[in-house]
């Protein structure tokens, strides 16, 4: 597991934000109203994209990167736009971001309420339990992440709340020249390249997401989880509210069977929509990462994966990550909004 930050090394640059988990209670999550700010968005974007100096699509599927915009200037429409963008393309990347975490923050609270992870590290600077650090060096030993196939390392953050998470922001603080790279795969593309009959029968299930796995690894290696461990039912196929696309909300690290069939049945159904996202380039797109580069992803229509490839280099960035709302069913979307929940590629193809 990561190193816990301590006093050995106060010469980091980025001492203040290493990791630390004090041995502190926290209760139950409770429900927060979540209005998504891609709602209000201009849907050409003009906002945005008339600041930026180049909008490049990185795939067909996923992954747009934006150059020329200063994240800390954008104004209120603009990160409407942002989101809604996000909600279409999965993940949007930025680079040479020089904010701070407090502008890291402002820019994650207008997305949503923001999450406190129960689990992992936050930096030690006081007023920052919002903050997830994401940090590895010479102490993560490269068997810890061959424990599992890499196909098991794929996830949507926090799945097993009541409400998951929404648009994750993620900054580089520190990072190997080559190396530690992270790839999204989008649920979208996957949803899309299904058969209309096993479309619609997915559409009806529910599944399970657990977080107790995820506990017990942080509790064996003596480390204190603030909040007991969640296990929560969702749909399988969940409509992002913004978009009204259908996209396939199962990940490997936390969806742990599908609920009203057999364990056969649900570990054949898994299986394949498991290796679908981790497998197949056709839906992802990867990202190299340089000190302030910036990743923007909604988790409500993407699956993301680290690649642990740089031992004993150093990797540090800092994640903050809004809740979203409680994932909606295609029939819990269409009834409470009156409208058709669509497929993308259809739509796209219409365009």
């Amino acid at each position: 597991p990561p190193a816990i930050e301590d006093d050995r090394d106060k010469s980091y640059q980025f001492s203040q934000y290493l990791p630390f988990a004090p041995k502190v209670n926290w209760e139950p999550l409770e429900a927060v109203q979540v209005v998504d700010r891609g709602h209000f968005a201009d849907p050409s974007k003009h906002n945005l994209f008339s600041a930026a100096q180049r909008v490049k699509h990185l795939t067909p599927e996923i992954g747009t990167e934006i150059l020329g915009i200063d994240l800390r200037q954008l104004s209120g429409p603009q990160k409407d736009e942002l989101a809604l963008l996000v909600a279409e393309r999965g993940v949007v990347f930025f680079r040479h971001q020089e904010m701070n975490i407090y502008e890291q923050l402002d820019l994650a609270r207008h997305l949503g309420p923001l999450h406190k992870h129960g689990i992992t590290p936050f930096p030690k600077e006081p007023g920052l339990e919002e903050v997830h650090v994401v940090y590895n060096d010479e102490a993560a030993q490269p068997s810890y992440y061959a424990m599992y196939p890499k196909w098991r390392m794929w996830h949507t953050d926090i799945s097993y709340e009541l409400q998951p998470a929404s648009t994750t922001c993620l900054r580089m603080l520190t990072c190997p020249e080559y190396g530690g790279d992270t790839l999204w795969s989008s649920a979208y593309a996957l949803y899309s390249s299904l058969s209309p009959g096993f479309q619609k029968y997915l559409e009806g299930l529910t599944a399970l997401h657990s977080a107790v796995a995820q506990t017990e690894h942080t509790r064996a290696a003596g480390l204190h989880t603030r909040r007991e461990p969640i296990e929560t039912v969702h749909p399988v196929v969940r409509v992002h509210p913004v978009t009204g696309f259908k996209g396939v909300y199962v990940n490997p690290a936390f969806t742990l069977r599908i609920i009203g069939v057999s364990k056969t049945e649900s570990d054949t159904i898994l299986n394949f929509l498991f290796h679908e996202i981790g497998e197949n380039p056709d839906f992802q797109v990867r990202f190299h990462w340089e000190p302030n580069s910036v990743a923007i992803w909604d988790n409500r229509i993407v699956n993301h994966s680290a690649i642990f490839d740089f031992w004993p280099a150093v990797r540090h960035a800092l994640r903050t990550t809004p809740h979203g709302e409680k994932p909606m069913s295609v029939e819990e979307y269409e009834r409470e909004t009156g409208k058709v929940a669509k497929d993308r590629k259809i739509e796209l193809l219409k365009d």
